[in-house]
């Protein structure tokens, strides 16, 4: 029963010290996003995307991200990509990385949609092998660069979009998304942070059309680095357009 005991309050001394360990950094971004998905035929398409991150509100950069991909459509609701992302991050905030890094990114993906009345459910599940710049602080404090990094991490996404001004989603519609993402490192080269990342997102949007769509919402980001002590809250503005082009309409003219 001793034995028990010690061993329990030895635990407890370890995670209250682990606990104790983390350093929380709570600091205010804005980010503005471009998302579109283009048909050029019935089952494939291509998937564009860019990023504008800023820290301090849109006061100086963060992260600049852009994406590009090829789509398959397997029906309406299932859909996967593959594509390239190429991903620069900025030293900022109270954490600040050593120099400016540039990222190479390989990712695939599937999409899924259901719906149930009116609402709608969506799923994306995403793989990421990531090949990330590195940089050394030396002992007479000048940075030199290192070998680079290679990452691979795992990414879920819920999303839940609900009609608000009519019964279902149509023509100019306002609606709300509220999703969340979960993101998990795994393989080769994860440090001590396991779990990467999350992010809850709540946001008011308006449907001009099923090809366009504004939104603007506020996003939680919870992020934990690789040295498993420093962590950063960002509460973020996101100012969210999606615009699709559908080659095949026109086409078909």
């Amino acid at each position: 029963m001793k034995k028990i005991i010690v061993i329990c309050l030895f635990l407890l001394g370890f995670v209250g010290t682990n606990f104790g360990q983390k350093i929380i950094s709570n600091q205010n971004h804005g980010w503005a996003t471009y998302l579109g998905n283009h048909k050029i035929t019935n089952k494939f398409g291509i998937h564009t995307e860019y990023q504008w991150r800023r820290e301090d509100g849109f006061n100086h950069w963060q992260q600049s991200l852009a994406r590009i991909g090829l789509d398959y459509y397997v029906n309406p609701n299932l859909s996967a990509t593959a594509g390239y992302g190429w991903v620069i991050s900025y030293p900022y905030g109270d954490q600040p990385i050593l120099h400016q890094i540039n990222e190479n990114r390989i990712w695939e993906q599937i999409n899924t949609k259901t719906k149930y009345g009116r609402i709608e459910f969506q799923n994306r599940y995403r793989l990421e092998q990531r090949f990330i710049e590195n940089y050394v602080k030396n002992t007479d404090g000048s940075i030199t660069k290192g070998d680079n990094i290679f990452r691979q991490r795992v990414r879920y996404k819920g999303m839940v979009l609900v009609p608000l001004s009519r019964k279902e989603m149509s023509d100019n519609t306002l609606f709300l998304n509220v999703n969340d993402e979960v993101f998990v490192n795994f393989g080769k080269g994860v440090g001590k942070n396991i779990f990467d990342q999350n992010r809850l997102n709540i946001a008011l949007g308006w449907r001009f059309n099923k090809d366009f769509n504004v939104q603007v919402g506020f996003l939680n980001q919870y992020i934990e680095k690789a040295d498993g002590i420093r962590n950063e809250r960002n509460n973020t503005l996101l100012i969210s357009t999606v615009y699709n082009f559908d080659f095949t309409k026109k086409k078909a003219k």
